[in-house]
């Protein structure tokens, strides 16, 4: 029997009530869940607790809610230039979603997505905790049947079919202090006039 696919106010009522859900993006399907159900995420993927999930949102303020002020006038100058779109930058944390996300950890991964459909099912969600939609060490999910196949029982966000992602995973730029950032992992973004390393 195929998931069930659902529009995005059905979908939401599943995510409040703890669900997971399958969802696309633009860079590759997706894993959701609620932040304060992130343990969920780790146990579908066989995944590790150590490696951090990402928080995905609609907006650059719902973001910034979850991250210190510090760094919130460079995440508002990237967010005009990249966002949404394929970049995830990793801000100094708030107490909050992050101590779901990255238990034990003092950052937090934000991203928004330059996928129509998920921004507005963020809009009515909130944040959500995201992560790819695979099981860990195996191939990404590039489409909703790829995704159903790892995981059958989780619903997926309709209509169907989804925008065709990059295939590309996002770039990680981690903010190390004002001014200065350092490149995580290069992906299918590369921001200019920044002070990178790596």
């Amino acid at each position: 029997m195929p998931p069930p696919i659902l529009e995005a106010t059905a979908l939401v009522q599943r995510l409040r009530a703890g669900e997971a859900a399958i969802i696309p993006t633009d860079t590759l399907p997706g894993l959701a869940v609620m932040p304060d159900q992130a343990q969920t995420l780790w146990h579908l993927k066989r995944r590790p607790a150590d490696k951090p999930l990402i928080l995905m949102g609609a907006t650059v303020d719902d973001l910034l809610q979850e991250v210190d002020v510090s760094c919130h006038r460079e995440v508002e100058a990237l967010a005009g230039d990249y966002w949404p779109g394929a970049l995830t930058l990793v801000l100094p944390a708030c107490d909050g979603a992050a101590c779901h996300l990255n238990p034990g950890g003092r950052t937090l991964g934000c991203r928004i997505p330059a996928c129509k459909q998920t921004r507005e099912l963020l809009q009515i969600s909130g944040p959500l905790a995201t992560t790819s939609a695979n099981r860990s060490g195996e191939p990404a999910s590039m489409t909703s049947a790829d995704a159903s196949r790892y995981f059958p029982d989780v619903a997926q966000l309709g209509p169907q079919p989804w925008p065709q992602p990059s295939g590309q995973a996002s770039t990680v730029l981690v903010w190390v202090e004002l001014g200065r950032w350092r490149m995580a992992r290069r992906g299918a973004v590369i921001p200019e006039g920044l002070e990178v390393f790596e």
